[in-house]
């Protein structure tokens, strides 16, 4: 399962027929939006938003973006978004002509992309030959991976998903399935139709306010008892938790692995770091099948209890 808000909304696909022009291998999958997402308000607003973005970041470049399937798998705007927020420097022709210089062009800038962003080759919903096809959907991806790096506070139209049909290629045809899939943070739609449990948060501080410390007191008890062996001691559960570092290592001692120091921040010193921990902590649970429904890196990071508290139980409730 890719990362990232992905709701395992599952049903036969039956009724949908793939590109014909799928070239996968067996075993290679391949995410088409339906055409009706494409038509979805909320896409079309976000579409717009990241167009009006990059105009006005690159207005002095004298760049204009008028469509992101046509406008952005040449690398040109990529790699100006590069220049205006990094000190890289890229040793890329600034218009490739030819497909193979394209190519090569943008497998330079989305290594660079990645290595400022810090995300490891598993955590990425884009590829060169993506982009270069002109994938909708990789492209949304990484353009919101962008502009959230380096522009955390900006703000991004939320509950954007789309119906996407994956296809995988096998010995003895084409399996297909469809999901829907978050392309930015679900927020408050998406908590007034969340899981029970959600619900039962809603509740608690509403009719219950009293008894949420006793709530957070059983939470941390068990984060202590399972982070005791790192020496880490929780004692404030509405501040420690948001910069996603003991998140992160909770995470690991509760499904058992260890975590590369190099995909994320041990020391976090800026907003954008934090943010990058909440958002490879979400995106952990949500590909263990931990949460019940996507939440907000952001809201993390903002320290919005309730969020935590409900990331946290579903963690308690399977570990306790």
């Amino acid at each position: 399962m890719d990362p990232d808000y992905l709701n395992a909304f599952k049903h036969s696909a039956s009724d949908d027929q793939p590109p014909l022009e799928c070239n996968t291998t067996a075993g290679e999958k391949r995410r088409y939006i339906q055409p009706n997402s494409l038509n979805d308000p909320k896409l079309q607003e976000l579409t717009t938003f990241l167009i009006d973005w990059i105009n006005t970041e690159l207005k002095q470049e004298h760049i204009v973006a008028r469509s992101l399937e046509e406008d952005i798998f040449d690398g040109l705007i990529l790699h100006h978004l590069l220049q205006k927020y990094t000190p890289v420097k890229l040793e890329v022709d600034e218009i490739a002509l030819s497909t193979s210089s394209q190519k090569h062009k943008l497998r330079v800038i989305l290594e660079a992309v990645s290595e400022q962003l810090q995300l490891e080759a598993s955590q990425l919903k884009w590829s060169v030959e993506l982009i270069l096809s002109k994938d909708l959907l990789a492209t949304l991806h990484l353009l919101i991976a962008i502009a959230r790096h380096f522009q955390p506070n900006l703000p991004i139209p939320p509950n954007v998903s789309v119906e996407v049909v994956v296809v995988e290629p096998t010995k003895k045809g084409i399996k297909t399935e469809k999901v829907v899939e978050y392309v930015t943070a679900c927020r408050e739609e998406c908590q007034l139709n969340s899981s029970s449990r959600a619900d039962a948060f809603d509740e608690l501080f509403k009719l219950a306010p009293d008894k949420v410390n006793a709530v957070k007191q059983a939470i941390v008890l068990f984060v202590n008892k399972h982070l005791a062996n790192l020496g880490i001691l929780v004692t404030d559960i509405d501040t420690q938790f948001a910069d996603g570092v003991i998140l992160l290592l909770l995470i690991g001692q509760l499904e058992g692995y260890f975590l590369n120091l190099y995909d994320f921040f041990l020391t976090p010193c800026s907003q954008a770091e934090m943010l990058h921990n909440a958002r490879f902590a979400v995106t952990l649970l949500m590909d263990g099948g931990l949460l019940d429904s996507p939440v907000s890196p952001e809201d993390i990071v903002n320290r919005d209890v309730k969020t935590l508290l409900r990331v946290l139980y579903s963690l308690f409730s399977k570990y306790k």
